[in-house]
């Protein structure tokens, strides 16, 4: 490969982007995360580099892995230290204006047959890549979340797609482990289609008296044998991002099951947003994504 295929930039340092450009340089590549501030990005750099450090410490990775890893990984607030990127995966919140801009942006710096991969979850991966001169290079590539911990990547293509992009999508996402399923440009795509609906009547359940958000999260693992209960799980997403996902589904779809509901408001509103902040519906002492 060429260094220029080799080169991965994930625009946005949050929970999303940090966790993709930690699955892009445990898959080799040389990873540039792009943010708006050298504080975020700075956060960003260190939630990859200490995502790696725990792999090491419980065991996932030895501990020459996780540093050659590291030393992939490096920040910018310069959109034109992009311009040797084979693929750009943006991760930014879900603006469709801001995201067009982007693309539009990076038309002039980067190489012609770069990847743009928008992780949008509720956008229109088509009405995103307008914003490019070359809507044809677009592809939806939603990482299900937590990013470095989930196999699962949905693949979206935009009407214009081409063919080759979506080839190469496909090859890429297998090279840095990712299982991937193909699904259709529409809201929520597959994933989100079911989760969100699911996640808001778990909130609803626990504002009911059903349960503890213990004994919910309990049922979940042990009975359903998902990973990881909804609670412990929102509070890696987010309830920022919950809220905004889940209303700008309810926005197109209008249907009411995806409405959020109104503990999620209050929460947000306290700012319990979860691991990020330290406390959501549990408490942290380790802000990491998977810390202590």
């Amino acid at each position: 490969m060429t260094s220029q295929e080799r080169t991965v930039a994930v625009l946005g340092a949050g929970t999303m982007g940090s966790g993709i450009a930690t699955v892009a340089v445990r898959g080799g590549y040389r990873t540039l995360i792009h943010d708006l501030d050298d504080g975020r990005v700075a956060r960003g750099v260190d939630a990859v580099r200490g995502f790696l450090a725990k792999s090491a410490e419980l065991g996932k990775l030895t501990e020459e892995a996780a540093a050659t890893a590291s030393a992939r990984i490096e920040g910018t607030t310069d959109l034109k230290d992009l311009a040797g990127a084979g693929v750009v995966i943006e991760a930014i919140y879900e603006n469709m204006a801001v995201k067009k801009d982007l693309f539009g942006e990076l038309d002039g710096i980067v190489g012609k047959d770069t990847l743009f991969h928008t992780n949008t979850s509720t956008l229109s991966v088509t009405g995103i890549a307008a914003g490019s001169s070359r809507p044809e290079r677009v592809v939806g590539t939603h990482y299900c979340n937590p990013a470095p911990l989930m196999k699962l990547v949905e693949v979206a293509d935009g009407r214009h797609t081409a063919s080759w992009a979506h080839r190469a999508t496909i090859e890429f996402l297998a090279s840095v482990g990712k299982t991937t399923v193909v699904t259709k440009d529409r809201p929520g795509f597959i994933v989100n289609r079911f989760l969100i609906p699911w996640e808001n009547s778990c909130i609803q359940a626990l504002e009911n008296g059903l349960g503890t958000k213990e004994s919910i999260d309990a049922a979940v693992t042990g009975a359903l044998g998902h990973p990881m209960g909804p609670f412990k799980l929102l509070d890696v997403v987010g309830m920022d991002i919950h809220q905004q996902v889940a209303t700008r589904l309810y926005e197109q779809l209008r249907d009411p099951k995806f409405f959020p509901p109104p503990m999620v408001d209050r929460m947000v509103a306290a700012g319990d947003l979860g691991r990020k902040t330290g406390r959501g519906f549990y408490t942290y002492d380790d802000t990491r994504l998977f810390g202590s």
